[in-house]
């Protein structure tokens, strides 16, 4: 890993470009704090990826209701046409309880 100062990279930008090509890693630092790496670009897969489970990891059978359409109130939801009607929890009993016991809830005293 080279480390080399902003202006210096731009007076040697093919210089370093070149370097970077080859493999080597340049760190270039401002006020001297790294502010940016300059390396190779991997190349892209050139063969298509497999299709299918992957060598050693479990199989898995995907049952056919899987492809089946969603009801339509369940894709209403998941669409955000129509929305759920909000269900209220009741806090444990402990803390009601608790609540209720504290003289001036909110209230300053």
């Amino acid at each position: 890993m080279t480390k080399v100062n902003v202006f210096e990279v731009k007076a040697k930008f093919s210089e370093y470009l070149d370097r970077a090509a080859r493999g080597d890693r340049i760190v270039i630092y401002r006020h001297n704090k790294p502010v940016a790496e300059l390396r190779a670009v991997e190349e892209a897969r050139s063969e298509p990826r497999p299709i299918g489970p992957m060598p050693g990891r479990p199989r898995f059978k995907v049952p056919a209701s899987f492809f089946e359409p969603l009801p339509d109130d369940e894709l209403d939801l998941w669409e955000g046409t129509e929305t759920p009607r909000p269900t209220r929890a009741k806090a444990p009993p402990t803390l009601q309880a608790e609540r209720k016991r504290r003289p001036g809830r909110g209230r300053r005293q």
